[in-house]
């Protein structure tokens, strides 16, 4: 295949913090990578740095000529300017824009905007998250690269983003922590991680081949490091047996137990895994009712979100809420836990309760204080389950190094600033926990922990995200709430999607109301009546117009000229209005024939 991009040495530190060294890989034409690896491995910076956004400390990057290449951020924001202006400021123009507006409109529709004139600046941040990609597609790329394009997205968004890039030609890198996702939408995957050779594990095919891939590559290195131990361990006790080495058959053997001393330090390193220690807080509350709801109801400015909810939660309810934008998700997460009150409805709560609610825009951490201060930010000991614990002990919980506690916190990675959010709940007994989208920015192997953790909390668990595995995983219910104020419980979540897509086929299958029968035209004229005569070899023509520009779309060779492609577009939107007009006229010349007879 064709080669696209080379990664040659790369390295690069923050500090005395080093992300990734001696890093190489190749990008070929077809590739849909997924980038994965523990927070703060370096992913984000990597492809900053294939972007030329950042520099590299070593290495470098080769591109082929006139690559292309579309970035789609973590965190995009957007100036107040119209969803259209924003595409075109994307791209440089000279003279007529025309192309450039069809372009810009084609992926605002394909990004399921339906208002091209609205603020971008004011965007959630899910929508925001749908623009970035469409404005990373505006520079027709030839390698896109994708930065946790699905944190913020719900789930209806991710399925969406998964049809999109089914649809695209372009290769793509894209950063995720959503296992599903990544399942669905990458056919190579790699892992930066310091427990390979050289920081990095490459595996052809899906997530599922990766892992199985991994597993064996892992164990047949623990393998190794246990031959290595076994054979060091002889030619040691050999080299206390040995008198001086005068020969040069023992000198090289001394020189091969010291080389195979090395791998086996190096090696032993690499085996050397250290997890996140999450263990949430329970209050060892033994009521069997902690919480009771009856009919709730909730509107927000005259929009109903949703009515009639009845749930209960007892010690070991673990309970997920999904649902489209718009639904109320978030705003019966915050009705349950009392922090807004509902329209109508009752809501029982065991005496003297604890809820801990986690917020998925969270709480602000100050770029300019220290890991330490925001572990601990009362002093050198935090208070965990009635025990003091050292920041130092604590931060090591979290995978924070303790030379690492005077870095600001600026200088972290998403999933770090993560992780400090999640130590500071663990601190908090809970005998409930609302937890709103609380996996962004996670890498994969903490939220196994966080889905372990989950599954042993004594208490109940109210989940939002749009991390389909841990729903599966974690959820003994799913509360389904619907766009017209409709809800029902359901098993999991496929059962839940499913759900959905029976109903939109119901609604498209209802027969449609018969429009009133139109006043009678008045009769046909002589040049009206050759007209109808000639109506059907007219549509027939423009039928067989429209079946020529559909094949010519469908051909790879038009997607490798833009202009061309786009022109055939505009002749196939033109061909659809005609035959739609001829279609609308024959029905008006047959009503004025038929008042004839």
């Amino acid at each position: 295949m064709t080669s696209l991009l080379g990664i040659h040495s790369l390295s690069k530190s923050f500090g005395t913090q080093a992300l990734f060294d001696d890093l190489s890989f190749t990008v070929s034409q077809g590739d849909r990578i997924g980038l994965i690896g523990p927070n703060g491995s370096g992913k984000s910076t990597l492809l900053k740095i294939v972007m030329g956004l950042e520099n590299p400390d070593g290495g470098s990057v080769t591109r082929r000529q006139g690559l292309r290449c579309g970035y789609a951020s973590q965190a995009p924001e957007f100036p107040p300017l119209s969803l259209e202006k924003i595409l075109l400021n994307t791209v440089a123009y000279d003279g007529d824009e025309t192309e450039l507006l069809t372009r810009a409109r084609i992926l605002l529709g394909k990004s399921q905007f339906t208002d091209s004139s609205q603020d971008g600046s004011a965007l959630s941040g899910g929508w925001k998250k749908r623009l970035d990609i469409a404005r990373a597609l505006m520079q027709e790329p030839d390698l896109l690269l994708l930065d946790e394009p699905t944190n913020h997205l719900d789930l209806e968004g991710i399925l969406w983003l998964e049809k999109l890039l089914a649809k695209e030609r372009a290769s793509y890198i894209l950063v995720s922590h959503d296992r599903y996702f990544l399942e669905n939408v990458c056919n190579k995957i790699i892992e930066l991680n310091r427990c390979y050779p050289n920081g990095l594990f490459i595996s052809d095919g899906n997530m599922s081949c990766f892992m199985e891939r991994r597993e064996l590559f892992l164990e047949a290195q623990v393998q190794r490091q246990r031959g290595l131990a076994t054979v060091v361990r002889e030619e040691t006790a050999w080299l206390k047996r040995s008198p001086k080495a005068r020969t040069t058959k023992s000198r090289s053997r001394i020189q091969k137990t010291y080389e195979l001393m090395e791998e086996l330090s190096e090696v032993s390193k690499r085996n050397t895994t250290v997890k996140v220690d999450l263990e949430f807080t329970a209050s060892e509350r033994e009521t069997r009712k902690l919480l009771s709801a009856k009919n709730l109801s909730k509107s927000i400015g005259g929009k109903p979100l949703f009515m009639g909810v009845d749930i209960i939660l007892a010690p070991g309810s673990r309970l997920g809420i999904v649902g489209k934008n718009g639904t109320g998700k978030t705003t019966l997460l915050k009705v349950l836990s009392g922090m807004i009150p509902q329209d109508t409805g009752t809501i029982k709560y065991a005496d003297a309760l604890k809820l801990v609610y986690f917020d998925q825009h969270r709480e602000h951490l100050p770029s300019h204080i220290t890991l330490r201060e925001a572990l601990a930010p009362n002093g050198d000991q935090v208070n965990y389950r009635g025990q003091l614990i050292h920041v130092n002990g604590w931060a090591k919980k979290f995978l924070f190094s303790p030379d690492r506690l005077g870095l600001p916190i600026g200088y972290l990675s998403g999933g770090e600033r993560a992780r400090i959010l999640i130590a500071k709940l663990m601190l908090e007994p809970a005998d409930i926990l609302f937890l709103d989208e609380p996996t962004n920015d996670l890498d994969i192997a903490t939220l196994e922990v966080i889905e372990a953790s989950l599954l042993e909390f004594a208490g109940a668990v109210v989940l939002i995200s749009h991390d389909r595995c841990l729903m599966d995983r974690i959820c003994t219910q799913i509360l389904g709430l619907g766009a017209e104020n409709e809800q029902s419980f359901f098993a999991d979540y496929n059962q839940w999607l499913l759900s959905c897509e029976q109903n939109t086929a119901t609604k498209e299958t209802k027969p449609k109301p018969t429009p009133p029968p139109p006043p009678k035209p008045p009769k046909l004229v002589y040049r009206e009546m050759r007209e109808l005569e000639g109506m059907e070899e007219a549509i027939v023509a423009v039928e067989a117009e429209i079946a020529t520009l559909q094949t010519a779309l469908e051909s790879p060779q038009m997607h490798t000229d833009a202009q061309k492609a786009l022109e055939t577009y505009r002749l196939l939107a033109q061909a659809e209005a005609k035959l739609e007009g001829l279609f609308s006229r024959w029905q008006f010349l047959e009503e004025k024939a038929k008042a004839l007879r």
